[in-house]
């Protein structure tokens, strides 16, 4: 092995994205050294694509909302299997979280008397959702953004993380190489906080940046750290349809927050047949299956989508409220939406699952390491409420920094496993050794992994078509072990597929081995063998962790 060069920080933050920002301001200002790692720019995140607002109970508008129905609505939500003490602490400290970005300067849209303005999100029992215009998640990025630049935090991008390392349940830090260098080095940590996104860019269309792959998942796992829930994805209703090349891009909730309704190719508006009450506020499991229903009976656009129709309201209010929706689907579908139907889809949007944590402290039962954002399970159960992500990054990120930094400070540096650095930088490079006979750039197994998802473990799913997809990845991981990479470690996109295509496998085969486990239908999990939900039997969690080298499932009651 090449000498490695070695760095050290109280506390380590994996990810740039809202839940990594949050908790590093907040590590910081509690008095310890801080680092920020991650693989693109700051703030190139998927918080970006949360795009309609962010949750919280001011009753500004709908004076009779409060944290309590909030509650109710996120619970409902999530079918039952959220954990009770996370959905509390969400609803009652976003308030405080939202009001702290207002105060931090973000441009939020604000009502006739000034105060925050909020708008409906499906499922939700009164407008709640805070916003900046289509553009939310962008504009929560910017601030935080700000207020680490402020603090003068240290940012390093363009950073790989290979691996977690952890001796006696205790972490005390990662490998890494520079892409832009290829040099393999060190960072040694008192505490780590994971915030390296959802994972849901395994299914060939998908709302996720191109990094989100689960890689943070697989380091976990890979050490110990549980799983849960991973059976759980969401897929958005509304992505685009069209054009091919941008299939599955997200076209906002908040297009159906403001009014825009939904019409099969036949001109029916459909949702009356699923949720008369609602209709197109309704849940996003239930929109996304409705839709999926219109396009398997054959009643569905050329493209495979339905139509989504906004024109009936003032062209001024959409390019004021939507300004982003409105230059997207004009730049990129050459389509005008206060004059012009589109053309939208269900696409892979969010994983529910994730990272096994302690609910109020982050941490997880891998002492040191502290999860925050979309890789962490528990808050949302079967399915997320619209509006809740980007509250989830602000309040636990914020609780994963306090605890981190409060670990970090009473922990000392722990001493390096030289022999176990060693291990890892010899199977980040075992491709290298293996000729070219089999060279990964020609077998393109990323996006073979993303089919299989899509087609044998997507929006509708069943124990036949499971196995298939099981065995299926199997094959892929038997391929994967002889795959050849050629070059070295400097700005090698061959062997950031093959490492990627290492943790997608652990990631997929969570998803699949626990989709077959519950055998029922809940929230984003839909069953066509098993239609109906069975509280009696499946209102539990499912956790998913390693053991002698294999994948143990096993059921554990919801926390209250």
């Amino acid at each position: 092995m090449q000498q490695y060069k070695l760095m050290d920080t109280d506390v380590l933050v994996i990810g740039s994205g809202g839940a990594g920002l949050r908790a590093a301001i907040e590590a910081f200002d509690v008095g310890v050294k801080v680092l920020i790692i991650s693989k693109s720019g700051i703030g190139k995140a998927h918080t970006i694509n949360a795009e309609g607002g962010v949750n919280a109970a001011l009753g500004n508008v709908d004076k009779e909302d409060n944290w309590k129905i909030h509650y109710e609505d996120t619970l409902k939500e999530g079918h039952y299997l959220s954990n009770k003490k996370m959905a509390e602490i969400l609803v009652k400290e976003a308030i405080d979280s939202v009001l702290e970005l207002a105060r931090w300067g973000l441009p939020f849209n604000k009502t006739n008397e000034g105060k925050l303005d909020q708008r409906y999100f499906g499922a939700h029992s009164y407008r709640r959702t805070c916003y900046a215009a289509d553009r939310t998640g962008l504009a929560i990025l910017k601030t935080l953004i700000k207020q680490v630049k402020k603090r003068k935090i240290k940012y390093i991008d363009g950073i790989i993380v290979t691996s977690i390392l952890a001796k006696s349940n205790f972490v005390y830090g990662v490998t890494c190489v520079n892409f832009k260098t290829g040099e393999f080095f060190v960072i040694q940590a008192k505490a780590i906080i994971l915030a390296t996104g959802g994972f849901t860019r395994v299914y060939k269309v998908s709302t996720h940046p191109e990094e989100s792959y689960g890689d943070g998942i697989a380091m976990a796992y890979r050490i110990g750290t549980e799983l849960q829930d991973m059976e759980m994805i969401q897929f958005h209703p509304t992505g685009m349809a069209f054009p091919a090349k941008y299939r599955g891009i997200l076209a906002t909730e908040a297009l159906r927050g403001e009014g825009a309704k939904l019409y099969n190719s036949k001109g029916e508006r459909f949702m009356g047949k699923y949720d008369a009450k609602r209709m197109e506020l309704s849940a996003r499991d239930i929109i996304a299956r409705a839709i999926y229903t219109e396009i398997e009976e054959g009643r569905g656009t050329k493209n495979n989508g339905v139509w989504l129709d906004i024109t009936h309201l003032d062209p001024k209010v959409i390019k004021k409220k939507l300004p982003k929706m409105y230059k997207q689907f004009l730049k990129l579908a050459k389509t005008d939406i206060t004059k012009e139907k589109i053309e939208v889809t269900p696409t892979a949007h969010y994983s529910m699952g994730g990272i096994k944590v302690n609910s109020t402290t982050t941490e997880t039962k891998t002492r040191g390491l502290f999860v925050a954002g979309e890789i962490s399970a528990g808050l949302h159960g079967a399915n997320r409420l619209g509006g809740n992500s980007l509250a989830e990054t602000l309040v636990f990120g914020r609780r994963a920094g306090v605890f981190a930094a409060k670990l970090a400070k009473k922990t000392k540096f722990q001493e390096m496993d030289l022999a176990r650095i060693k291990k890892e930088y010899k199977r980040i490079t075992s491709p290298f050794k293996r000729g070219r006979k089999l060279e990964i750039t020609e077998h393109m197994l990323k996006e073979k992994v993303r089919k299989v998802m899509w087609e044998y473990a997507g929006v509708k799913r069943d124990e036949k078509m499971l196995k298939l997809g099981l065995n299926e990845i199997n094959k892929i991981k038997k391929l994967a072990n002889k795959i050849s990479v050629s070059g070295s470690l400097k700005r090698n996109h061959g062997w950031l597929d093959f490492l990627d295509t290492d943790n997608m496998l652990v990631v997929c085969e969570a998803i699949v081995r626990s989709a077959l486990m519950r055998k029922e239908s809940r929230g984003a999990h839909w069953r066509s063998d098993y239609l109906e939900k069975n509280d009696k039997e499946w209102l539990v969690n499912i956790i998913c962790r390693q053991v002698n080298g294999k994948m143990l499932l096993e059921k554990a009651k919801v926390i209250l």
